[in-house]
C-alpha cells in the first residue's frame, strides 16, 4: 500500500510539474491559432504521462532496457497524439475561416450563406445564429430604405406644399403694398387662409416628429367613445357641407375607453377629413364605434372608390398620399402616418382595407379597465 503511494506521488508530481509548464504556454499563445492550442494540449497529455513514467521509473529503478521500451511507447503515442491534434485544429480552423467569410459577406450587405459540410456542434449553433442576424438585418436594411424612400418623398411634397402658399402670399403682399390690390378685403382674408394652411401643416410636421422621436406625451383618462365621436362628427360637419357629403354616425356604442381625449380627437377627425376629401359630392362617409374582444373598435367609411391594393401597405406611411387624382388640394401625406403613431402609443393598432365603392379605416384602442 505504501508502495502505490510513492507511485501515484511521482507519477502526480511529474503529471503536474508539465501540466503547468503547459499552461505557461498555452496562456502565451492564447492569441494564436486553435491548431497550436491543441497541439500543445495534445502534447502535454502525452508529455505528463511520460513524465509521471520516467518519474515512477526513476523511482523504482528500472532496467535501462525497460525504460527505453516505456519511453518508446509513449513516445509512438505522442506522434500519433500531435498529428491527431494538428489534423483536428486544421479543420477546425478551416471551418471557422469558411464561417468568417460567410459572415463577411452578409457585414458587406449580402445575405448570409452557412458554409456547406459538417461542422463542430458549436459551429453549427454560431452558424444558426448568423443566419438568423443576416435575416434580421436584412429586414432593418429594408425598413431603413422605405424609411429614407419616404422621408425623400415627404421632404419633395412639403417643399412643393409650401412653394405654392408663399409664392401666393409674396404676390398678394406686393400687390398690397404696391396699392394695385382691387379688393384688399379679399386679399386679407386669403393671406389669412394661406398662413391657416402654413400653420398646419407645422402643426403636423411638429407632432409627427414627435411621435418619431418618443416623445408624444399621453394624459390618459377615462372617457365616453360616444362623446369624441360626437365632437368629431360636430368639427367635421363644416367641411363636409363645403364638398357635399353626408356624414353619418352610426352604431355609436357609449364605451368606455381610457386615452387622451386630445390626441384622439385629432385622430378621428384627421381619418374625418381625409374621407370628406376623397368621397365625391353627394357622397356618405359613415363612421361607427363597437365593443369587440379585442378591444373597441372605431371605424371610417368612405366613398373614394378604393385604394389600389399594391398601396395599402404603404397609406400610413409618412407622405404617402396615393395617385394624384386622390391627393387632395392641401395637405402633406403626414395625417395617416400621425393616427398610426398615436393609434400606436395608445397600445393599439390602425388598418385599412377596401370595400365595395370605396374604403374603411379601422382604429382598435383597449377598452378601459
Amino acid at each position: 500500500m505504501h508502495a502505490m503511494l510513492l507511485i501515484a506521488l511521482y507519477a502526480f508530481a511529474g503529471a503536474a510539474a508539465t501540466g503547468l509548464a503547459g499552461a505557461c504556454v498555452l496562456r502565451l499563445i492564447r492569441r494564436r491559432s486553435l491548431t497550436a492550442s491543441l497541439a500543445v494540449v495534445a502534447a502535454v497529455g502525452v508529455v505528463a504521462m511520460l513524465a509521471g513514467t520516467l518519474a515512477v521509473a526513476w523511482a523504482m529503478f528500472l532496467s535501462p532496457h525497460d525504460l527505453s521500451v516505456v519511453t518508446t511507447v509513449v513516445a509512438m503515442a505522442a506522434v500519433v497524439s500531435l498529428a491527431t491534434a494538428l489534423m483536428m485544429g486544421r479543420w477546425v480552423v478551416a471551418r471557422s475561416r469558411e464561417l468568417t467569410d460567410a459572415a463577411r459577406s452578409f457585414g458587406d450587405g449580402g445575405a448570409f450563406a452557412a458554409p456547406d459540410g459538417p461542422a463542430t456542434a458549436e459551429l453549427e449553433s454560431l452558424s444558426r445564429e448568423l443566419a438568423a442576424t443576416s435575416a434580421r438585418l436584412a429586414d432593418s436594411r429594408e425598413r431603413e430604405r422605405a424609411l429614407e424612400a419616404s422621408r425623400r418623398e415627404l421632404v419633395a411634397w412639403i417643399s412643393h406644399d409650401l412653394r405654392t402658399p408663399l409664392a401666393g402670399l409674396r404676390a398678394m403682399a406686393e400687390a398690397l403694398e404696391d396699392g394695385v390690390a382691387a379688393d384688399p378685403d379679399r386679399y386679407l382674408k386669403q393671406i389669412r387662409a394661406e398662413v391657416e394652411r402654413l400653420n398646419d401643416m407645422v402643426g403636423d410636421l411638429f407632432e409627427l416628429s414627435r411621435i418619431h422621436a418618443g416623445t408624444l406625451s399621453l394624459s390618459l383618462a377615462r372617457i365616453s367613445l360616444y362623446d369624441l365621436v360626437g365632437d368629431a362628427l360636430a368639427g367635421a360637419d363644416p367641411l363636409a357641407r363645403e364638398h357635399g357629403v353626408r356624414l353619418v354616425g352610426e352604431r355609436v356604442e357609449p364605451v368606455p375607453v381610457e386615452v387622451d381625449g386630445r390626441e384622439v380627437s385629432r385622430v378621428l377627425g384627421n381619418l374625418l377629413v381625409n374621407a370628406i376629401r376623397r368621397t365625391p359630392a353627394d357622397g356618405t362617409v359613415a363612421i361607427a364605434a363597437e365593443r369587440t374582444d379585442e378591444g373597441v373598435v372605431v371605424s371610417v367609411t368612405d366613398g373614394c372608390g378604393g385604394i389600389p391594393e399594391e398601396d395599402l401597405p404603404r397609406v400610413f406611411d409618412t407622405g404617402w398620399r396615393g395617385t394624384d387624382a386622390r391627393t387632395p388640394p392641401a395637405g402633406a401625406g403626414l395625417g395617416l402616418a400621425i393616427v398610426r403613431g398615436i393609434v400606436e402609443a395608445h397600445r393599439g393598432r390602425a388598418a385599412v382595407r377596401n370595400i365595395p365603392g370605396g374604403c374603411r379605416f379601422e382604429v382598435t384602442l383597449p377598452t378601459a379597465r
